[in-house]
């Protein structure tokens, strides 16, 4: 009985220990190690070294440090900032349109860097002190800033995205252009709550008074948006584009646009070599924990499919599939992938669950790219879910004394509902994730 629920005892036994607190790495790696002796024997040892060759031999993952540099350098380009002031500037003079102009700028920041803690940390250093001196409701400003850093998760080029596509056997490319509509769709629902609640309760969200704006001369105006603008959508182009039109791949499209991230930071006049040093260690840090965590998994699903976990999980989705359909499967995986995420980063989610149930849902019948997407999409909510959602923590870190963790967790509440209004909307709309790739490549 023990040995024929091997891969069940050792589900447990890792998410045990995950919620004890110990280390995921150290913990994926000591449970594989331990159960996958049980399960081959020492005969294990010989089969670890080639997974883990597989892996870190793997082109396509180097599309990860590549991001993960682009990222840091825009943050230190001084990017941000500017296009925080200017979009301000632009959509100010309407109730609600500063944190309207704060969800644009995470969206293009999003489209430029994808990493989630540094668009949060700045836009919460930059935004909220500014809303919160512009009369803005705490909780409204904090979940804004919270909601729109997290964008960078699915608006490509995304770095979850890469490590799904891997894992699933999906090319990034079509997931990338996969991503768009669902991106833009999440960008919407967050325009159109602050409205609503602008509308409804203006006092929470009041318009920047005209004198101010009518200080700025329209030559002015427009010399600071076209400063601001060009730089995000030239590096979207450089890497997007690149890649959409076929001439780069996903990882070369990554290099291009490290090297435009640090072509911007030398306009901005903000390149040094300390500041070189500093991204390079960002990027380092960065990409190890990403990799050590995936040679972990790599053990861990080794010794999970090994030991026929496949075929546990199969079987039992399978007896639901057959008595209450597919569509209620569904439904209780995105559960279980939203659930998770209260507890567990997307990184890990990504390496531990995805594995496991991506290849089973294919099987029934969902189409690949459209539920990577779906997965995408859940997990952005991984980090807006407390106690462990990481966005909430980097704001916590820089917002003003005068905010609490309670008026951060409040303000995320309703922005999480709007992630999961997308999420039905692009489980009952399938062509906004499948319609682009069709009619850009083809098939």
């Amino acid at each position: 009985m023990f040995m024929e629920y091997l891969p069940g005892w050792m589900f447990l036994a890792l998410t045990v220990l995950l919620m004890l607190g110990f280390p995921v790495t150290f913990t994926l790696l000591g449970t594989a190690l331990c159960f996958g002796l049980i399960g081959f024997g020492w005969g294990f040892f010989n089969l670890l070294p080639l997974r883990i060759w597989g892996v870190m031999t793997n082109v396509t993952l180097l599309a990860v440090p590549l991001f993960v540099f682009m990222g840091v350098m825009l943050e230190r380009s001084g990017l941000a900032e500017e296009l925080l002031d200017t979009m301000g500037l632009l959509l100010g003079r309407i109730r609600g349109g500063l944190a309207v102009s704060v969800v644009v700028v995470g969206a293009l920041l999003g489209a430029s860097t994808g990493i989630v803690g540094a668009t949060v940390v700045t836009m919460g250093l930059l935004a909220v002190p500014t809303m919160l001196k512009r009369g803005y409701q705490k909780e409204l400003a904090c979940g804004t800033v919270s909601a729109s850093g997290t964008l960078g998760q699915i608006i490509p080029p995304s770095i979850v995205l890469v490590l799904i596509g891997d894992i699933v056997g999906v090319p990034v490319g079509d997931l990338f252009m996969g991503a768009v509509l669902p991106g833009i769709l999440l960008v919407v629902l967050y325009i159109v709550y602050i409205l609503v609640v602008s509308l409804l309760v203006p006092k929470w969200a009041p318009a920047i008074p005209r004198a101010e704006l009518a200080a700025i001369s329209a030559r002015e105006f427009a010399r600071r948006v076209t400063r601001a603008l060009f730089p995000p959508l030239f590096l979207m182009l450089a890497v997007l584009g690149s890649i959409f039109a076929g001439i780069a791949s996903p990882t070369e499209a990554a290099a291009v646009g490290a090297v435009g991230a640090t072509l911007l930071t030398v306009a901005n006049k903000r390149f040094s070599y300390a500041i070189l040093r500093e991204v390079m260690d960002s990027t380092m840090q960065l990409t190890c924990m990403v990799f050590i965590i995936l040679v972990g998994a790599a053990a861990f699903g080794l010794v999970f499919r090994g030991t026929g976990g496949d075929s546990l999980v199969r079987g039992f989705l399978g007896t639901l599939s057959h008595h209450y359909g597919q569509w209620t499967v569904l439904a209780i995986v995105m559960g279980i992938i939203f659930v998770i995420g209260f507890f567990l980063d997307f990184i890990e989610i990504t390496f531990i669950h995805v594995p496991v149930l991506a290849p089973i849902m294919i099987e029934f019948g969902f189409d690949p790219l459209w539920f990577c997407v779906l997965i995408a999409v859940n997990l952005q909510t991984s980090f807006m879910t407390p106690p462990f959602g990481f966005s909430l923590f980097y704001l916590k870190a820089v917002t003003p004394p005068e905010i609490s963790t309670g008026d951060i967790y409040r303000g995320i509440i309703p922005f999480v509902f709007m992630q999961l209004l997308g999420l039905l909307i692009v489980v009952f709309f399938p062509i906004l994730v499948t319609w682009l790739p069709k009619a850009v490549f083809g098939g």
